[in-house]
């Protein structure tokens, strides 16, 4: 199976608590998973493995805390990023004209940077009444022939 690292950008724990349902989904599934809170850009670097961004927006369309000293070391990157897959979740409030902006830019960053997404962006919007933890595994189990 595959190797994942579970990057967490999160200010409130929202994406933390998705973060851990995912990293349980995976792990079922057979996946080695390794969960970064405090996010490494040098630390989570090599080859053969996914990554999986799950993130929060922070004020108007930032990324979380956690999360900026990872992102500015992926853009000032200047290695070969080829071989990272990667697959992005989003988690906001589409009452918000920033719904999801950190989730959109990372993606978007990844793609510039030549890395390859193995599913397209998914994002929850918690303005609706779900549960962003279920929906996040339900999406990972549909999926898994693609992980």
């Amino acid at each position: 199976m595959s190797s994942f690292q579970v990057i967490v950008g999160s200010m409130l724990g929202g994406s933390e608590y998705v973060a851990e349902a995912c990293e349980e989904t995976l792990t079922a599934l057979g996946h080695q998973v390794e969960l970064h809170l405090q996010p490494d850009f040098a630390q989570i670097l090599s080859e053969k493995q996914t990554w999986l961004i799950c993130t929060s927006t922070h004020g108007a369309g930032d990324y979380p805390d956690n999360i900026q000293a990872f992102v500015t070391d992926l853009k000032n990157s200047d290695q070969d990023l080829s071989s990272v897959k990667f697959i992005t979740i989003g988690l906001g409030d589409s009452n918000y004209d920033t719904f999801c902006y950190a989730a959109k830019n990372i993606n978007k960053l990844l793609l510039s940077k030549g890395c390859n997404e193995k599913l397209p962006l998914i994002t929850l919007d918690m303005s609706q009444d779900i549960d962003p933890e279920e929906r996040s595994q339900t999406w990972l189990y549909e999926n898994k022939d693609h992980l």
